[in-house]
């Protein structure tokens, strides 16, 4: 019997992990099955080979694009090539939404195509469904509200729950965790997380930082943790640190840990707001980009929030400051009146817990690999 194979194709930090995940399980499934693709170091971890790192194609808005569009061609014919030699047993698309289904138009059908963490057509291009439903034979996804959407289109696709749930956890308790970066257990803690690529963090951190030193003039014990995500150099950080007075401590690999522990997190638009949720830490979320890409993307959303969690949600639980309501003083002072009702910081907990009753049961992952294995 010929050994089954399977090519995963992931573009960023959260597909990675994601990725990473998905391979875990199928292989606890099937150990003798082969998976190789295009991922980062934790999909690395789980697979027997990437035959592309996804560093070199990070990239965030149209403008980025552009400029790395010959990569993007290469990576393609790449992924092409590999489909041609190993004759897979299917391909899984993993987010990455403009390149992915560029893609599946390219396989055209020549081996089973699954689509986990769809593209977001339900929040803008919803021309794009018809593409799906041509060269996608599979469809698995995250939250109840997409399913219903691909149901409207004639689609069957599979709702899992949110893999997120089984892995969101701090790994310590607080006093150890503060006695580690030499913090107080007493003082107000904030929570920083700019995001996990170089331009979101060029974009939203100096905005952070501008918010800290108002929260730091109004809370003069106020401490502030640097959530950084493991594959971003230190030198990136350091050069909007070097241009602030401020004690901000940066912590590698412990997210969760810091949104735990903290009292306060400010949080860029993306998983992390999911991941801040399932903790049920009271949050702001703060988004901008390049304003090119903004004038661009912004008349393609048909959605009212950007947040993931009001999404979710169906209305605002969270305060959003998006690209001009991206203001320091007014993000402080939203901050600064949240923190002195202990009422309405109570009830953002409460409501976050319900929202996150909606992301399904424990189990995500395992249940999209078995589909997966199913249809393969």
């Amino acid at each position: 019997m010929e050994k089954k194979n399977i090519i995963i194709v992931c573009g960023e930090p959260s597909g990675d992990l994601h990725a990473s995940l998905l391979a875990q399980e199928i292989k606890s499934m099937q150990p003798g099955i082969s998976i190789s693709g295009v991922g980062g170091p934790l999909f690395q971890k789980y697979c027997d080979e990437v035959f592309y790192n996804i560093e070199k194609i990070a990239v965030l808005g149209l403008t980025d694009v552009l400029k790395k569009l010959p990569e993007f061609i290469r990576l393609k014919r790449l992924i092409l090539k590999n489909i041609q030699e190993k004759r897979p047993s299917g391909i899984i698309l993993i987010d990455f939404s403009g390149f992915n289904l560029r893609l599946a138009k390219a396989i055209n059908n020549s081996c089973k195509t699954i689509y986990y963490i769809s593209p977001q057509v339900w929040a803008s291009r919803s021309g794009r469904v018809k593409t799906i439903k041509k060269y996608i034979q599979g469809i698995i996804v995250f939250f109840k509200f997409e399913q219903q959407f691909y149901l409207r289109h004639g689609i069957k696709a599979e709702w899992v729950g949110h893999p997120l749930l089984d892995i969101v956890k701090p790994a310590s308790d607080k006093k150890d965790f503060f006695f580690q970066l030499k913090l107080s257990t007493t003082n107000p803690t904030f929570a920083l997380l700019p995001g996990s690529r170089r331009q979101e963090i060029d974009n939203i951190l100096p905005i952070m930082l501008d918010t800290a030193k108002f929260l730091r003039k109004a809370l003069p014990a106020a401490q502030f943790i640097l959530v950084k995500p493991p594959q971003m150099n230190q030198a990136i950080y350091h050069r909007h640190l070097n241009k602030t007075d401020l004690k901000i401590v940066i912590v590698e690999e412990k997210a969760y840990d810091c949104i735990a522990h903290s009292d306060f997190c400010l949080v860029a638009s993306g998983t992390a707001t999911l991941e801040t949720a399932i903790l049920q830490k009271p949050f702001i979320i703060i988004y901008k980009m390049n304003l090119l890409n903004y004038l661009l993307y912004r008349p393609q959303v048909r959605i009212p929030f950007v947040g993931m969690v009001n999404i979710v949600a169906g209305k605002r639980i969270i305060p959003e400051f998006i690209q001009f309501r991206a203001r320091p003083r007014k993000i402080a002072q939203t901050i600064l009146d949240l923190w002195q009702d202990k009422e309405k910081m109570q009830e953002i907990k409460l409501k976050l817990k319900e929202t996150v009753s909606l992301l399904g049961e424990k189990g995500a992952t395992r249940r999209a690999a078995q589909l997966i294995l199913n249809i393969l």
